[in-house]
C-alpha cells in the first residue's frame, strides 16, 4: 500500500515529472537526493545565488523539489518577516554579503565561458574516456567478489559524475540567463528571443547525422537491412560506422532516466528503425531551412535591439549558444551513459541470482538499495526473494498514483526588490531561466475547453496520426516514421524516437524544455506545454500541429 503524500521536510514541495514519473528505483532516488543536493551547495556559493541548494526527495517514488533558502530553511510555520528586517538581513547577514559580491563578480566577468571550455577541453574527454573503461569490461569474467568490486566501482563513478552533471548546469543557465534577461529590457519577449539558440547544439544532432551515414551505406550497396548483423554485413564502412555508434552510444540509456529502463543496444529494433528513418537528404533540406529561419529570427530580433546595444545583443547570443551546447551534450555523457553501465552490471548480477535461485526475477536487483545490492552479490545476504517481488509490485502500483502538485505550505520568497542589486539580478535571471523551461508549481484550473495550445517550435503546419505515449519506451512500440508524437515530456531518451516523428505535442514543458530544444534542433513542428494534451487525444486521432498558432487541433477522432 501507498504511503501517503505527506511533505518531506518543512517548506514547499513542487512536484517534478521532467525526469521520474513516478516509480523510481531505491539506488536513484539515493543518488538523485544526494548528488544534486552536494552539487548545487558547493556551486551557488561562487555564483552569488541566494539560496543554499535545490532540496529533490522521493514521495511514493515522485519527485518532489524545494528550493533551501540561505538563512532559516528549516524552520517551521511562523510568519513571514517584516520587509525591513528582511531587507536588512540581506545586507548584514555575513552569507548574504559574500554571496552578493559573488554575484557582483559573475554578472561582471561570467565563469560560465572558461567552465563550457573545461567541459570540451578535459572533462568530456576524461568522462567518455572512463565511461568506455568501464564499459569494456567484460563482466561474464569477473567472480563474484570481482563483480561486486566492479559494481561498487561504476555505482562510484556515477555518483561522482552525476554530481558533475548538475555543476555545469548552474553554469550553462547564466549565459542563456543573461540572454533572456537583456532581452525582456528590450521588450522582446523570452519565446522569441530563445528561437535564437536553434542550431547551437550540434551534438544533439550527431546520432541522426551517423545514422544517415550508416543508411547512405546501406543504399549504396543496395542492402534492405532485415537485423543489425545484415547492416553489419553491407560493407566494412558500414560495420565500422554501426561498431563506432553502438560502442558510444549502446551502452546510454535510451528510454528514460532510471536504472530500470533499457539501454539502446538491448532496443535492436529501435536502431534498425532509426538507421531506416535517417534520410540523409530530407535531414539535409530541414536543416538549411531551419538554418535560413534562424538566421531570419536572429536578423528581425537584433533589428528591435537598441542601436547601441546591438554589439552587447552579439556577445551574449554568442555566450548563450555555446552554453546550450553544453547544456544539451551534458546529460547523455554524464548520466545517462554511466547510468547504463550501472544497468547492464546489475542485470548481470540480477542473471547469476535468478541461477542460483536466489532471486525469481533478473530486474528485481532493481528493487534494491545499493547496500542491499553489495550484500546480496557479494555475500547473499538481504532481502527475500517474496520480498523483492512485493517491492517490485508495489513501485509498479506507484507509477499509476496521481501525485499532487504540490506538497506542504506556501513558502512566500521576500519581494525581489528587498535584495542588494546583484542578488535581485541573479535571482531574476535564474527564475526567468526556470519559468522558460515550463515548470509548473500548481495544479492546473478544473473544467473549460481542453487547452490544447503552447509554445510553438518550427513554422510548417503539420497533420498526422498521433501516437500517445507515457514513456520513450511506449513510443518505440508505437511510433512509425511521419506519426506524431504526443506525450507528457520529453528527456535525451527521446532523442532516437524523434527522429522517427513527423511532429511532437508535450503537455509539460515551455520553450527551453527539453522538447522544445530538441525538435528546434532536429527541424521538428511541435507545440510544448499544451497542457490538456494527455487526456484531449487519443492514440489514433488525426491531429494538425500548427507552431506558429502553438495550436493542436483534433480533425479526426482515431
Amino acid at each position: 500500500m501507498a504511503e501517503p503524500f505527506t511533505p518531506p521536510g518543512p517548506g514547499f514541495w513542487s512536484l517534478d515529472l521532467s525526469h521520474f514519473a513516478g516509480g523510481t528505483t531505491p539506488l536513484m532516488q539515493w543518488l538523485v537526493t544526494e548528488a544534486t543536493e552536494a552539487a548545487y551547495r558547493n556551486t551557488w556559493p561562487l555564483l552569488g545565488i541566494p539560496a543554499e541548494t535545490v532540496s529533490m526527495r522521493f514521495v511514493n517514488g515522485f519527485t518532489y523539489t524545494r528550493l533551501r533558502p540561505l538563512v532559516g530553511a528549516d524552520r517551521v510555520g511562523g510568519p513571514t518577516p517584516p520587509d525591513l528586517v528582511v531587507k536588512a538581513l540581506a545586507r548584514l547577514h555575513p552569507e548574504f554579503r559574500r554571496r552578493t559580491k559573488a554575484a557582483a563578480r559573475a554578472i561582471a566577468d561570467s565563469p560560465s565561458p572558461a567552465a563550457i571550455d573545461e567541459w570540451h577541453r578535459t572533462i568530456r574527454p576524461r568522462i567518455v574516456a572512463r565511461n568506455l573503461e568501464l564499459q569494456d569490461v567484460d563482466l561474464a569474467t569477473l567472480d563474484r567478489g570481482g563483480l561486486a568490486d566492479h559494481l561498487a566501482t561504476v555505482i562510484a563513478h556515477l555518483r561522482a559524475t552525476f554530481e558533475e552533471h548538475h555543476r555545469l548546469h548552474s553554469y550553462d543557465l547564466g549565459p542563456i540567463g543573461q540572454l533572456l534577461l537583456a532581452g525582456r529590457d528590450w521588450g522582446i519577449a523570452s519565446a522569441e528571443m530563445v528561437q535564437t539558440l536553434a542550431g547551437a547544439s550540434p551534438s544533439t544532432a550527431a546520432p541522426r547525422a551517423q545514422l544517415g551515414r550508416i543508411h547512405l551505406g546501406l543504399r549504396a550497396a543496395g542492402v534492405e537491412p532485415t537485423d543489425l548483423d545484415t547492416v553489419a554485413a553491407a560493407s566494412p564502412e558500414v560495420a565500422a560506422e554501426l561498431a563506432d555508434y553502438l560502442r558510444h552510444r549502446g551502452s546510454v540509456l535510451c528510454a528514460g532516466y532510471d536504472i530500470d529502463s533499457p539501454t539502446l543496444r538491448e532496443a535492436p529494433d529501435v536502431i534498425l528503425a532509426t538507421i531506416r528513418a535517417a534520410d540523409p537528404a530530407r535531414a539535409e533540406a530541414s536543416d538549411r531551412r531551419s538554418a535560413s529561419t534562424v538566421e531570419a529570427i536572429t536578423a528581425g530580433i537584433r533589428s528591435r535591439v537598441p542601436a547601441a546595444e546591438r554589439a552587447r545583443f552579439d556577445e551574449l547570443l554568442a555566450s548563450a549558444r555555446g552554453a546550450m551546447d553544453l547544456r544539451d551534450e551534458n546529460g547523455p555523457i554524464t548520466t545517462e551513459w554511466p547510468c547504463g553501465l550501472l544497468r547492464l552490471v546489475m542485470l548481470e548480477a540480477g542473471r547469476r541470482l535468478v541461477a542460483t535461485g536466489r532471486i525469481t526475477e533478473r530486474e528485481h536487483v532493481f528493487e534494491l538499495d545499493r547496500d542491499e545490492l553489495d550484500a546480496l552479490v557479494r555475500s547473499d545476504t538481504g532481502p527475500t526473494a517474496d520480498e523483492l517481488v512485493r517491492r517490485a509490485a508495489a513501485r509498479a502500483a506507484n507509477r499509476r498514483l496521481a501525485a499532487p502538485r504540490t506538497l506542504g505550505e506556501p513558502e512566500a520568497p521576500p519581494p525581489i526588490d528587498l535584495l542588494p542589486a546583484p542578488l535581485a539580478t541573479m535571482v531574476d535571471m535564474v527564475g526567468l531561466v526556470i519559468s522558460e523551461l515550463g515548470m509548473r508549481e500548481t495544479d492546473p484550473p478544473a473544467g473549460g475547453p481542453a487547452r490544447l495550445t503552447g509554445t510553438g517550435v518550427g513554422t510548417e503546419t503539420t497533420v498526422g496520426t498521433a501516437r500517445v505515449a507515457e514513456t520513450a519506451e511506449q513510443a518505440f512500440d508505437l511510433l512509425e516514421d511521419g506519426d506524431i508524437l504526443v506525450t507528457r515530456t520529453t528527456s535525451p531518451a527521446y532523442n532516437l524516437v524523434l527522429t522517427l516523428v513527423g511532429g511532437l505535442v508535450t503537455s509539460e514543458g515551455g520553450p527551453m524544455s527539453h522538447a522544445a530544444v530538441l525538435s528546434r534542433e532536429l527541424g521538428i513542428s511541435a507545440v510544448v506545454g499544451a497542457a490538456d494534451a494527455m487526456t484531449a487525444i487519443a492514440d489514433g486521432d488525426t491531429i494538425e500541429i500548427d507552431p506558429v498558432a502553438g495550436s493542436v487541433r483534433v480533425l479526426t477522432p482515431g
